[in-house]
């Protein structure tokens, strides 16, 4: 077997979850990281798992204006950015009536605007070498809903749109873009990693009761092995030709199925009404 080229990963977000169970892979795989952090805490913890390899960053990836500069000395430092893994984000939780714009705001700064920030501050060096890869971490709630977290599954909903058009401006330029749509894994994106809303109206109670309190209690119980989704992403950034989108766990495939089903009966139930909408044909 021929042994691989090690690549140069710019993950956000290494300090815990997903991120850093890609971090390691990759690391261990025989690649170097940057790894993005937010404070200096996690950026010793991240460069002592290996010395040479691992290289953090501190950043905040919603703060859009420092993103070009660091991009750029991390160019200087460490050279060409092979794959960018725009992981960096969190879960809100609430009632969209009970949740405040604020709350909108600062979701979609962290999963949406930070990730296309970091994308803009990637290309120009990935377009002139006509080669690079941009892995943009979605969820399966980027396809499928669940009440309780609108503004979430908003946020990856836009990442996932965004991921698609990209990927066919950059198509003509050697340049990759994956979504990457993970279900339920084993982090504590359900737990202290989560912004939960405070409940305030009462008719929400039999929605958002029940849904919270089994999330809270699922949260360190999830199907889904950060070991195999990094296995996954290796797969995923070695494959000659990547998919769009990629759905990671076998109860995403499954709600995916689901909603395709449905989504093709209702097509058909509607058919009618969506094609009388057109301009009658001339006789």
């Amino acid at each position: 077997m021929a042994a691989v080229l090690p690549k140069t990963f710019l993950i956000t977000g290494v300090s815990s979850g997903l991120g850093r169970a890609f971090a390691t892979g990759a690391l261990e795989a025989g690649h170097h990281v940057i790894g993005t952090v937010r404070h200096e805490e996690a950026a010793e913890a991240f460069a002592a798992q290996d010395p040479v390899r691992a290289h953090p960053v501190i950043l905040d990836v919603t703060r859009f204006e420092e993103i070009p500069a660091v991009v750029s000395q991390v160019e200087r430092d460490f050279g060409p950015v092979d794959v960018l893994v725009n992981n960096a984000g969190y879960g809100h939780e609430g009632a969209l009536e009970e949740s405040s714009m604020d709350d909108l705001q600062r979701q979609f700064a962290a999963n949406v605007f930070g990730p296309v920030a970091m994308i803009q501050a990637v290309l120009p060096a990935m377009r002139a070498r006509r080669s690079g890869h941009i892995v943009n971490v979605t969820s399966m709630g980027g396809f499928i809903t669940m009440p309780g977290i609108s503004f979430y599954c908003g946020s990856k909903f836009a990442l996932e749109g965004i991921s698609e058009s990209l990927g066919k401006e950059l198509a003509g330029f050697g340049i990759r873009v994956t979504a990457l749509a993970p279900g339920q894994f084993r982090t504590d994106w359900a737990g202290r990693s989560m912004d939960r809303t405070p409940r305030s109206i009462a008719d929400y109670d039999s929605v958002m009761d029940p849904i919270r309190a089994a999330r809270m209690a699922k949260s360190g119980n999830q199907p889904g092995d950060p070991a195999g989704a990094a296995q996954a992403l290796l797969a995923l950034v070695d494959a000659p030709t990547p998919p769009t989108r990629l759905f990671l766990g076998t109860d995403a495939l499954m709600l995916v199925e689901q909603k395709l089903d449905a989504m093709r009966a209702e097509i058909a139930r509607w058919n009618e009404l969506s094609r009388s909408t057109d301009f009658a044909s001339a006789a």
